[in-house]
């Protein structure tokens, strides 16, 4: 028996490595299926408004309202059913694609997102609406689908079958800025590359319109406000300018740190970048979302008070979806609630955050970290609530 069990584990070990490499883990790329307005399915890998492809991308919007669904909004063209709007406020409100399992577009530039939990909410932002660039389909048998916002009736996210059958690669690395803080994580370039298989644009001298795969370069360095020191894996190095990806017009560059958040990094606070292997167990699976639970935690009072429960920020965040925006030097940073540990405030301008990972950063110049702030409400398990002024709060810890 004990023989027969042991040959058993030994022929799934076999069958584990001879099995495609692309069967054995997740992608990380955002996958779904998107219905049109002229009733076709297209089902695949999707890349959203260019530099959005994988499930911890950030759909950067406002939250207007939940929303009341009395009847489904369909877009198609035999269709008169309709919305009726919940009530509620506006609120910039960062939302990570792999947390939402529908997007519904309900106008040009609004959409209903329902969320895994089964909460919806109205959103509209850069990221929705016609101002959305381009949104790209894999279908697994046509190929790729470029579709506009007016052409889909609705969008169901869902787990991928297996990674994609692709050379491309995220792009990974360690990014320093002139002031020589660094942050290593996914690397989006001008807002816009965020594969090896991406282009990078550029004039090196009468050589006009170099291009050049990113899966060839081995860092990316600042030179002046009009050009970029590119270095291949080769050992060549070249000098491109003439285009926003390699001057001062380019839209920024974003690492995204797995321990810590979304930092985003204007082209003048930029020194380097320098790309390394992906750590792919750091590839984000589909299930690792959850569509946002209850912010629950401990608050302390500059009294020496505490009150436990149900944490409501900014009289207004209670979801651990929710992310958390302020400026670190000349860097924008935005944290997930759920990646948070600690947050103590630091001054009426500030707040010291500590993350799950243990990395700690002081952010102000937002709301969400400063006098401005309009309260923090504490759901006691007796039912009642406490609202602590940003002058009285000391710290809140978070389970």
């Amino acid at each position: 028996m004990k023989k027969a069990l042991l040959l058993g584990f030994v022929a799934l070990g076999l069958l584990y490595y001879l099995l495609p490499s692309n069967a054995k883990a997740e992608s990380g790329r955002i996958y779904g299926t998107i219905r049109t307005i002229d009733g076709e399915d297209f089902e695949g890998w999707i890349r959203w408004d260019k530099n959005e492809a994988y499930w911890d991308d950030i759909i950067d919007a406002t939250k207007e309202r939940k929303s009341k669904r009395y009847k489904r909004k369909s877009r198609r063209r035999s269709s008169s059913s309709f919305f009726i709007w919940g009530s509620g406020s506006s609120r910039q409100s960062e939302l990570k694609f792999g947390h939402i399992k529908t997007l519904l577009p309900v106008s040009s530039s609004e959409a209903v997102i329902t969320l895994k939990s089964g909460e919806e909410y109205e959103m509209s932002g850069s990221d929705l609406g016609t101002s959305v660039r381009d949104i790209i389909v894999d279908d697994k048998e046509e190929g790729e689908i470029w579709l506009e916002w007016d052409d889909i009736d609705e969008i169901n996210f869902s787990k991928e079958p297996s990674a994609p059958e692709s050379t491309a690669e995220r792009l990974y690395g360690k990014l320093t800025t002139r002031r020589g803080e660094e942050f290593v994580g996914w690397i989006e370039w001008d807002r816009d590359e965020v594969m090896t298989t991406d282009i990078l644009d550029g004039d090196e001298g009468r050589r006009k319109n170099r291009k050049i795969k990113f899966g060839k370069i081995k860092s990316l360095e600042r030179r002046s406000s009009s050009s970029c020191i590119v270095t291949l894996k080769s050992g060549k190095e070249m000098k491109l300018s003439g285009t926003n990806d390699v001057n001062s017009e380019n839209r920024g560059i974003r690492v995204k740190d797995p321990a810590l958040g979304r930092i985003d990094v204007e082209w003048n606070d930029f020194d380097i970048v320098e790309f390394m292997p992906v750590p792919r167990d750091k590839l984000p699976k589909y299930d690792s979302f959850d569509g946002g639970r209850k912010i629950m935690g401990t608050v302390f009072t500059e009294d020496g008070e505490k009150f436990e429960g149900e944490i409501i920020w900014d009289t207004d965040e209670e979801e651990t979806w929710v992310h958390r925006n302020g400026g670190f030097h000349d860097l924008g940073v935005v944290i997930e609630f759920a990646n948070i540990k600690l947050i103590e405030r630091h001054s009426r301008r500030g707040a010291v955050i500590t993350t799950r990972a243990g990395r700690n950063i002081l952010l102000k110049g937002s709301n969400d970290v400063n006098s401005e702030n309009n309260g923090i409400i504490v759901k006691l398990d007796d039912g009642d609530e406490v609202e602590i002024d940003w002058y009285d709060f000391e710290k809140a810890e978070f389970k």
